[in-house]
């Protein structure tokens, strides 16, 4: 068998798109992140100063809102959704307004979903949409549902409200043939959504992958739900789409455990989660005439083990049932070199109004904090490329 290699270590591929100045701004930007005292202290001020009036809109949206975010509306993200298309990277246009509350918001957040839709399907360099059921229901009703307690009318009519919601959104993509991820989220209310996105899935996806539940393999039970989803799609008929990521809560999951006295549901250390997302790997692999699926990960090593995989099963590099996802701003020595390879990848560009987009834009920040290492994975990155330009 010959050397299978790819260089995930390739700045010249990693940064190819980016200025001098892009480039020395992004590594300014990421210093500032590596630094848990600085990022707290940006965050926090950020968000103070926009809920005060204070006038730094502007500020937030020319640095850290540029690095991570497309734009504040479909249309600002077009250069965006060009230069990774360019680079042969698709775009999953992620409206990121959260913690709304009232009908009307979650109305407006389903019709600005549904517009994501319609953009992806004019253009091929938009693979899949996504969305977040939070964005277009209530929080308490869905921990209600998952917690199966008995709703009172009120409660009742919320609840069909949000199917109604999330049925428009999955039968519109389906009409349009345009793919739909269903985002993961806190695990007290995750089951009200992996029964919504089940039931889509098996309305759905009889003839193609259009809806995608996501697995965040931090859990100790996902693995299995995983393998039990793929066996309940194979009984009635249709095609698995899972989006397999680690998971973005582990930190509230723990806290929220040990204050109400439960078992936390996320693996007691990182070791035990890498080894359920090998095995979620391998799992859709070996059934991959039945499943579609997406790896939603930065960890090089997850994203080297499938290529690997893929590489040794003579799987080929381009499979539709097999794409790769990263964080627009992030990781982009994996995504640009696996475009260069001829991988199905993409990256989530978030958007939406800069004061709607900070609690997107300060769980990043946490996240950075939270994963050292990967920051300063990011920066060396970036000071290596610094290097070879001679600009450091």
């Amino acid at each position: 068998m010959t050397e299978f290699q790819l260089d995930f270590q390739d700045t010249a591929t990693a940064f190819a798109d980016k200025t001098n100045s892009e480039l020395k701004e992004k590594y300014r930007l990421f210093r500032m992140l590596n630094s848990p005292f600085l990022n707290s202290v940006g965050t926090r001020a950020a968000t103070f100063a926009l809920s005060i009036g204070l006038p730094v809109r502007g500020l937030i949206k020319s640095t850290i809102f540029e690095q991570f975010c497309g734009g504040e509306t479909i249309e600002e993200c077009d250069p965006v959704i060009k230069k990774l298309g360019a680079a042969k990277i698709g775009t999953i246009l992620d409206y990121s307004v959260e913690g709304k509350s009232t009908e009307q918001d979650f109305d407006n957040t389903k019709n600005e979903i549904i517009k994501t839709i319609d953009r992806a399907k004019k253009d091929p360099d938009i693979p899949f949409a996504v969305f977040k059921v939070t964005g277009v229901a209530p929080l308490g009703t869905l921990e209600r549902m998952s917690g199966k307690k008995r709703l009172d009318g009120k409660s009742q009519a919320k609840c069909e409200r949000i199917h109604s919601r999330v049925h428009e959104i999955c039968e519109y993509a389906h009409r349009k043939g345009q793919p739909v991820f269903i985002d993961a989220e806190e695990s007290w209310i995750q089951d009200a959504i992996d029964r919504l996105a089940t039931e889509m899935m098996g309305k759905y996806n009889t003839q193609q992958p259009i809806v995608y539940n996501t697995f965040q393999l931090y859990r100790k039970d996902r693995l299995q739900f995983l393998r039990d989803s793929r066996r309940e799609a194979s009984a009635n008929g249709y095609i698995l789409g899972a989006k397999i990521v680690r998971g973005a809560y582990m930190e509230k999951e723990r806290e929220r455990a040990e204050e109400i006295g439960y078992d936390s549901p996320i693996h007691d250390d990182k070791a035990a989660t890498d080894e359920d997302f090998d095995a979620a790997v391998d799992y859709c692999l070996k059934h991959l005439d039945e499943v579609a699926f997406v790896a939603g990960t930065h960890n090089e090593r997850s994203v080297r083990y499938l290529t690997e995989r893929m590489h040794e099963l003579g799987i080929a590099n381009e499979h539709p049932y097999i794409n790769f996802s990263q964080l627009y701003g992030m990781g982009d020595n994996l995504s640009y070199v696996l475009a260069k390879n001829g991988y199905n990848v993409s990256k989530y560009v978030p958007y939406g109004p800069v004061a709607d987009a900070i609690p997107y834009l300060v769980r990043r920040a946490e996240e950075n904090s939270s994963a050292a290492g990967h920051m300063s994975r990011e920066l060396e990155l970036i000071q290596k490329e610094l290097k070879r330009r001679k600009l450091a």
